[in-house]
């Protein structure tokens, strides 16, 4: 594609005007004349003065964009090509990662390489004014480049900044030159992505709309005054910020919608006050959620990696805190404690899903899946109920021949459920009775869709003929149960469908999924 490039570009370059000429003229298509005075200052700037002539005398001219050629080939046509030269130069989009500057081999042992390109890179850009700066590399350059480098980047004309400084052997964060940003700089900054430094800010940045800070030290002192002189902030991610002990968003914040905190272990309280975010992603000690501001959001998604009991808490608390919620996402690692009725209603939820991951290969045996009914009964808006559960071993209790009839809960109709989905479904009783439980109370349901085998990678229809290997791995143990769940489903679920409702069955792949003794090649019953 460089190769390409350069020669379409030689290929379409203007011949040399006389010195001598001064002006010249040039006859739109409209039929209008254009005198063009020759005109002092940078090549650079003449030919973005000429950029809207040369369209007319040549539409088809163009400069090839210099994110397109590969760093050998750039240099290659800026050798034979003035104009790209000059072109280059003046590129306000700078983003060094390894693949962009041809470097193979791990970052050690091209460290002095990396520093040497960036460095004459940035040399040759310095007083242009770049709108785009990023940077991605392990932290084994001196700190003294890096500071350069942000100096020629960072001028009131920058508009994104991205720094990724991968840690090495426990070496010390960067601690990234924030004086730079906000005393002579970053007055027209909108997008700053951060990661693996230290950050200590000093002011706001009017402009900011998007932040996201990844494994960067900063104190929730330190955060609060960069937020609370941000009004135009839309998004915020802070990931695994060991050092925020505290988050607090003002009401000044009208412009937030999206919020993501993520294992920010050292939180001990949260506030949050913007009183139009839409969309929260949380994932940490749920208690920190009950210090309110989170009235307007709409979609929430909460997760505590190898925190147990997330359903339990939901139910329990989320329609006091997010009482307008309309999408609802929970993952959890395991449930010591059955659904119970909530206390308020979930008025506007029209969303649900729960995702069940067993920590230990197997989610908690003891815990009751027809509870889970509990959770639909105070959601009277509710559309679509999608239930994951990802094990790789099923120790519930596996219903047998001899039941005789199935537990049922108080009977409560469901009119606006119209979509099912239970991905991972098994012979555990407790299931089959939420599935029956369904079937008999969800009087507006269409779909149900139960699929017998979890799997992250494969095709949600698992149709299509593809290699052997195409779908996830799954261990012979689910397989085998997914056998019984099939089982499980013609002798107590398929008699309960009603004639109005599809029932979609999906069943291990027959080309990846297949063991000895099973075998599966249907892949669909409808």
């Amino acid at each position: 594609m460089g190769l390409l490039s350069l020669k379409r570009l030689m290929s379409t370059q203007r011949r040399p005007r006389p010195r001598r000429r001064r002006r010249r003229q040039v006859q739109a298509r409209d039929g209008s004349v254009t005198l063009l005075a020759k005109r002092k200052g940078s090549p650079c700037q003449q030919q973005d003065d000429n950029q809207d002539v040369k369209r007319m005398i040549n539409p088809r001219v163009s400069l090839p964009e210099c994110e397109i050629l590969p760093l050998r080939d750039a240099a290659r046509a800026a050798c034979v090509s003035s104009t790209f030269l000059c072109s280059w130069r003046c590129r306000p989009n700078l983003i060094f990662c390894k693949k962009a500057l041809g470097m193979n081999g791990n970052w050690r042992e091209n460290v002095r390489e990396l520093i040497n390109k960036v460095d004459h890179i940035m040399k040759n850009h310095s007083g242009i004014g770049l709108r785009t700066f990023g940077l991605q590399s392990y932290n084994l350059i001196n700190t003294c480049y890096l500071d350069r480098w942000l100096n020629i980047a960072i001028t009131p004309a920058i508009e994104e900044l991205s720094l990724t400084q991968f840690p090495v052997y426990n070496a010390k964060y960067y601690n990234f030159p924030s004086s730079i940003l906000f005393n002579r700089g970053g007055n027209s900054i909108k997008h700053i992505h951060l990661s693996y430094c230290a950050f200590r800010p000093t002011g706001g940045l009017k402009f900011l709309r998007r932040l996201h800070l990844r494994e960067v030290h900063i104190t929730g002192d330190e955060l609060e005054c960069l937020l609370s002189n941000s009004f135009a902030l839309e998004q915020l991610t802070l990931k695994h910020c060991k050092e925020l002990n505290y988050l607090r968003i003002p009401c000044k914040l009208q412009q937030l919608k999206d919020l993501e905190v993520y294992e920010c272990k050292a939180l001990q309280m949260m506030e949050v006050k913007a009183p139009n975010l839409s969309t929260f992603y949380y994932d940490g000690n749920l208690a920190r959620l009950s210090d309110g501001g989170l009235l307007a959001v709409k979609k929430l998604h909460i997760s505590s990696f190898y925190r147990y009991n997330n359903v339990h808490y939901a139910s329990a608390n989320l329609s006091s805190i997010v009482p307008t919620i309309e999408t609802l996402i929970i993952s959890s690692f395991g449930e010591e404690v059955n659904t119970v009725v909530a206390p308020f209603k979930f008025l506007h939820l029209k969303s649900l899903m729960i995702n069940l991951i067993g920590f230990n290969g197997a989610f908690s045996p003891a815990y009751d899946y027809l509870s889970l009914a509990y959770f639909i009964d105070v959601s009277p808006v509710l559309e679509t109920f999608t239930l994951i559960v990802s094990q790789i071993r099923m120790e519930h209790d596996v219903i047998s021949e001899d039941s005789s009839h199935l537990r049922q809960m108080p009977r409560s109709i469901h009119g606006n459920i119209k979509n099912v989905n239970i991905i991972g479904f098994c012979s555990a009783k407790s299931m089959i009775q939420l599935t029956c439980h369904i079937l008999e109370n969800a009087t507006s349901l269409e779909c149900l869709t139960l699929d017998t085998i979890h799997d992250d990678y494969v095709h949600p229809d698992r149709l299509s003929v593809h290699e052997v290997g195409f779908c996830g791995r799954i261990g012979s143990p689910m397989i085998m149960e997914a056998e019984n769940a099939l089982l499980a489903i013609k002798r107590y679920i398929v008699g309960k469908v009603p004639s109005t409702v599809k029932l979609v069955v999906l069943k291990p792949c027959g080309w990846c999924h297949a063991t000895k003794g099973l075998g599966v090649k249907d892949h669909r019953v409808a």
